[in-house]
């Protein structure tokens, strides 16, 4: 098996070095000094999972697609910036020849209907998606630490199609030693996420402080509370679900084991504002308030919150 990891941060190198624990052959697409540091000092996975380390003998390197030769990957791992997105659909449309028959493109990226840039130059049997509920942090270039851990990694499509060619790729995974499955329902897996890391991500990011303080201040738990019901409504209003029926089973859950389970982590969001470069709250918040929009359905909080991290990004 020879995968391309286009993204080489820190989901990216956890997911290089779990997948050359099992023996599959990795390449990563990176630039700059991260791709100086992949080619001299070699990759690390560290934290709560089992350690792993390997140097740049046991992967390779690309730069530019040109330099990759005709059918070489079976599977592409996308871990880029949502932001990103757009480019890296077109750069793969235009190098297809560097996909075997039958490719399949994974994206392991925070936010809802990430797939649809891909859509527009791959079939749906050939793009999928991961809801990933682990918090990865990059200490180093070339170093993945896997700070917590709720949920396991799952593998499966928005669309409606076949996803039991991902069975072997979560397995791998799995073995690693990062819970992995395969599921069917994609969808309200990722709806789950989203009522997550949009009640989180951008107010930790507004406050600069990690998921659990946020539960200890009567006014960011009102927040929070209004964040998750407003959601919920859009769920309801657009056709969507989660694995919670209302608003208030998910605050049970939230409040009792999902916050507590995660509670020293900074969000990516965060950590974006923090290096002064540009956030994911557009798939995130902003999809939620672009569904509002659509069915006609009130969101003040998550406006006022989505404008606040869209302010702070105006000043880089």
């Amino acid at each position: 098996m020879n995968i391309l990891i286009i993204g080489s941060g820190a989901i990216g190198i956890s997911l290089g070095a779990s997948m050359i624990s099992q023996g599959a052959e990795v390449s990563f697409y990176a630039r700059g000094k991260t791709a100086d540091a992949l080619k001299t000092e070699g990759i690390e996975r560290t934290g709560i999972f089992e350690h792993l380390k390997y140097d740049s003998s046991r992967y390779e390197v690309y730069t530019s697609y040109n330099d990759i030769s005709d059918e070489k990957f079976d599977y592409i791992f996308v871990s880029v910036k949502t932001t990103s997105n757009k480019d890296i659909s077109k750069d793969l449309n235009d190098y297809r020849n560097i996909l075997k028959k039958n490719a399949k493109i994974i994206i392991f990226q925070n936010g809802f209907a990430n797939d649809e840039a891909y859509l527009k130059y791959f079939e749906k049997d050939e793009v999928y998606c991961a809801r990933v509920i682990t918090g990865f942090n990059r200490p180093e270039r070339n170093i993945s630490e896997i700070t917590v851990h709720t949920q396991p990694l799952l593998l499966g499509s928005l669309q409606d199609v076949d996803v039991s060619c991902l069975n072997e790729i979560s397995l791998m995974i799995n073995n690693s030693g990062i819970p992995s499955e395969t599921t069917k329902e994609l969808s309200k897996y990722l709806w789950d996420k989203m009522l997550y890391n949009c009640t989180l991500n951008p107010l930790g990011a507004i406050l600069g402080v990690n998921y659990g303080k946020l539960t200890e201040n009567d006014y960011t738990i009102e927040l929070m509370n209004k964040l998750i019901e407003e959601i919920f409504s859009v769920m309801k209003a657009s056709g969507y679900s989660s694995n919670w029926k209302n608003a208030e089973d998910y605050k049970e859950i939230f409040y009792t084991k999902l916050v507590p389970d995660t509670y020293n982590h900074n969000s990516s969001t965060l950590q974006d504002i923090r290096k002064k470069q540009a956030t994911e709250i557009d798939t995130l918040t902003g999809k939620v308030i672009q569904l509002a929009q659509e069915y006609d359905v009130e969101v003040p909080v998550n406006k006022v919150i989505y404008n606040q991290v869209k302010a702070l990004e105006s000043y880089f």
